[in-house]
């Protein structure tokens, strides 16, 4: 990037497919105050394999933080399962992908459709900040925060637009996503796979423990990111997330044409 250029500004991506895989779908949905940006490179690297790959852009998102405080967890949600559906209906098997809260959604609609599986970086299901426990009252006392930051991480900044400030009642959103995700969870009957960076200041353990539970024997081993932060997909391990969901995506795909097969 030269020094007069400027950083792209988010927007939904789609890609048809090509080749041998463009049968096989995957829907990726980015995370909080985040924007496909965020997880670009994990998109077009699937696309580069000939998948069809779609990742809209969420409402209150790629625009500022009082767009975000007007939007619902309902509106993040249907935004996704229709980009979802729209792929699936163009394509043999058709999987859910997700960063962080992306991760939340991508669960959540696996759980309300049929998809060949699940592949999520940093699944978002529970929170550090104990104050989420009164969020719902919180938010009419105070109107924003200031989000969080990690201390080390090799991510690149994206220009996802202004969320210099968290709004409160977009907070209290996430905790009723997070909710009916982890009640959703029983329900999922496709294989998940997980990434889970060792170093992760915004997605506390104890979301891979509901993950565990909820999912039982349809959690695939968990892959360890090392090296990365949150933002994974643009941190140092993206090339693991990237090979390793692709092989995900190959496996299964073939397993399910097979299923179906007469």
């Amino acid at each position: 990037m030269t020094e007069s250029s400027t950083p792209s500004r988010p927007a939904a991506f789609s890609y048809p497919g090509h080749g041998a895989n463009a049968r096989t779908g995957i829907a990726i949905c980015h995370g909080f105050t985040g924007s496909p940006l965020s997880v670009m490179p994990w998109a077009e690297y699937l696309a580069e394999q000939g998948y069809a790959v779609t990742v809209p852009l969420l409402p209150g998102h790629g625009t500022d933080w009082r767009q975000l405080a007007r939007s619902a967890w309902r509106d993040w949600y249907r935004c996704y399962e229709a980009a979802f559906l729209d792929l699936s209906a163009r394509t043999d098997a058709c999987f859910t992908a997700g960063l962080s809260m992306g991760g939340a959604i991508a669960l959540l609609t696996a759980s309300r459709h049929s998809v060949a599986g699940v592949s999520v970086v940093n699944p978002g299901l529970s929170f550090y900040d104990r104050r989420v426990r009164v969020i719902g009252l919180l938010k009419y006392f105070q109107r924003t925060t200031v989000p969080i930051q990690e201390d080390q991480t090799g991510a690149p900044a994206t220009n996802d637009g202004d969320y210099s400030l968290t709004p409160l009642a977009a907070v209290h959103e996430l905790k009723k996503l997070f909710a009916a995700a982890v009640r959703s969870l029983p329900r999922v009957d496709a294989p998940v796979q997980v990434f889970r960076s060792r170093t992760d200041a915004v997605v506390p353990p104890t979301s891979l423990g509901l993950l565990k539970k909820g999912l039982g024997a349809h959690l695939a081993p968990v892959v360890d990111l090392a090296s990365s932060g949150h933002v994974a997909t643009l941190d140092v391990d993206a090339p693991l997330i990237f090979t390793e969901s692709a092989a995900f995506v190959g496996a299964h795909a073939r397993r399910t044409s097979t299923l179906e097969a007469p």
